[in-house]
């Protein structure tokens, strides 16, 4: 799949796509349905498949507010790119470019770059300055100049609610990831570059891998959970997914105040992960962050994280490691 930035990166010679509009935070399950008639469309007529997404999040650019995304900008992008869309034009959001009007935007953005003979979006779309443009005004401009549009309809769950990225957010702020993965269609994941720690985990044989950042994607409430940390295989497109308990907050125990995410994989302690990009997938929610009385206190419910995740995930259970093992530097 390609991914363009600027005008400059479109292929001259594109003659004709299937475009479809939205930030598409997380590419829950009403994105899905959206893409997955782009595509369709776009392979019937023998046109490209295009998303014509944004970076930063258009609310946090007008509302100046730090937006939490449910998935970085590069998992946004991979999971497009599965969906079987063809290009991703990523457009940066400014106040500037907020300023043109539907008819420009369609016009100069839509049919004159990007080549749209057909676009695909959600019967609740709104597009151009001040959002005065919805799925009557693109259907008026798409039978002006000779462009297909098409409003899918919106998707709901069976208790009725529309899927949707704030949908995800509330039940991630609930901790609730296996309902967050229901909406999303897949597993919630995080990514983020492994920093060092306080070290404090190794010595009492639970070693971590930590993250720690404002563009993580959206972290789940404080707790510990079960989950995978996933690796990407060097020299190949696959992914190495280890078994691991993980743990988001500040350490309440050691009387920590940065809230980190920090991930053990069970039964490794030959790990050396500092400085390597990588994802962490939630599986399920196992407890509350805690202080205890005694360091026994905690150990004893460590082990008890570790057996529960490994039965979890299906996996062999693993103990506490050896903390002169570990080769982590």
């Amino acid at each position: 799949m390609d991914v363009w930035r600027k005008p400059e990166d479109i292929p001259s010679g594109l003659v004709g796509t299937a475009v479809t509009i939205g930030v598409f935070d997380g590419v829950h399950k009403g994105h899905r349905a959206v893409l997955r008639e782009t595509v369709r469309q776009a392979r019937e007529r023998g046109f490209v498949s295009v998303a014509l997404t944004f970076d930063p999040h258009p609310a946090s650019v007008h509302s100046a507010q730090n937006v939490h995304l449910v998935s970085t900008l590069e998992d946004r992008i991979d999971r497009l790119a599965a969906a079987g869309i063809d290009a991703v034009y990523v457009q940066r959001y400014t106040l500037d470019y907020a300023r043109a009007t539907p008819r420009e935007f369609f016009e100069n953005q839509l049919v004159g770059e990007l080549r749209a003979r057909v676009v695909v979006v959600g019967e609740d779309v709104r597009f151009g300055f001040r959002n005065e443009g919805d799925g009557a005004v693109l259907a008026e401009l798409g039978e002006e100049k000779g462009v297909d549009v098409t409003l899918v309809s919106d998707l709901a769950a069976p208790e009725g609610r529309r899927w949707s990225s704030t949908w995800v957010r509330e039940l991630l702020a609930a901790g609730d990831v296996a309902g967050a993965a229901r909406v999303l269609g897949r597993r919630h994941r995080i990514r983020g570059e492994v920093v060092h720690g306080f070290q404090r985990g190794r010595a009492i044989g639970f070693p971590t891998a930590n993250l720690a950042g404002d563009d993580l994607g959206e972290v789940p409430a404080d707790g510990v959970y079960a989950g995978w940390l996933v690796r990407s295989v060097e020299g190949s497109c696959a992914a190495e997914y280890l078994p691991a308990a993980i743990s988001v907050g500040t350490n309440p125990h050691f009387e920590g105040t940065e809230r980190t995410v920090e991930v053990h994989v069970l039964g490794r302690s030959d790990l050396n992960l500092y400085g390597e990009s990588i994802a962490v997938d939630f599986v399920e929610y196992l407890r509350p962050m805690l202080s205890f009385d005694s360091l026994e206190g905690l150990l004893g419910q460590m082990d008890e994280d570790l057996r529960n995740t490994a039965e979890i995930l299906g996996v062999p259970t693993a103990g506490r490691v050896d903390p002169a093992s570990v080769t982590a530097v």
